[in-house]
């Protein structure tokens, strides 16, 4: 399927929410400050996720009660790299801190897609969208950022510094790339250069300004 064939399917009669994924290391933030470039709002968990972990964050109490003071840090924030270590080695610390964080995750989602914006759609920006079921009832549409796996892996490497074993160990918790790919709306391939992205993504921009016209 390429970035433009995906059909189109009733759009119901609100505002254009388009849920927004990828595998780690596909380009996921840079594709949507490109949209958002172009007009779009965006909201992105990934942020909200790291607003909600800061110092004084709202699930702050919650995880130091449910794993303990030693994951959080001197400045009363989460310590990033002693939760990464124990969520990857432990499938049990990890549903414990989704059970902590998606909902209130998903509350903030819902306040910022609720409230009013000037942009014809926002495009809501979720990692393992389709792993969850939260997003699927409120969002209108889904788009793939997709990208070879030895590119992901690249990426990710070259921007975290993790080792090609761990991130290789984050893509196999997330959904395959074919699934991802046959459950997506519109896909955005990411696997050139910026100026390429760059009019692929201006296509789909065009798009769903035409949808979104539709939809009201």
């Amino acid at each position: 399927m390429s970035d433009l064939d995906a059909k189109i399917p009733g759009i119901p009669h609100k505002h254009l929410l388009i849920g927004l994924t990828g595998g780690i290391g596909s380009g996921k933030s840079t594709v949507a400050s490109l949209f958002e470039q172009l007009g779009a709002r965006v909201i992105d968990t990934d942020e909200l996720s790291r607003g909600l972990t800061q110092p004084g964050g709202l699930a702050i109490p919650a995880i130091r009660d449910t794993f303990g003071a030693d994951f959080i840090d001197a400045t009363d924030a989460l310590d990033r790299r002693k939760m990464r270590e124990l969520i990857f080695s432990d499938q049990t610390g990890k549903r414990r801190l989704e059970v902590i964080l998606h909902p209130l995750i998903l509350k903030q989602a819902q306040q910022f897609a609720a409230a009013p914006t000037n942009a014809t759609y926002t495009l809501l920006v979720v990692p393992l969208l389709f792993e969850g079921r939260n997003y699927k009832d409120w969002i209108s549409r889904t788009l793939v950022v997709d990208c070879p796996e030895d590119i992901q892996i690249a990426r990710t490497m070259q921007r975290s510094g993790l080792t090609k074993e761990l991130v290789q160990a984050i893509m196999v918790q997330q959904m395959g790339r074919s699934e991802r790919i046959s459950a997506a709306d519109d896909i955005i391939t990411n696997d050139s250069d910026l100026p390429a992205l760059s009019a692929r993504v201006d296509l789909l921009h065009k798009r769903f300004l035409t949808i979104a016209a539709g939809s009201h």
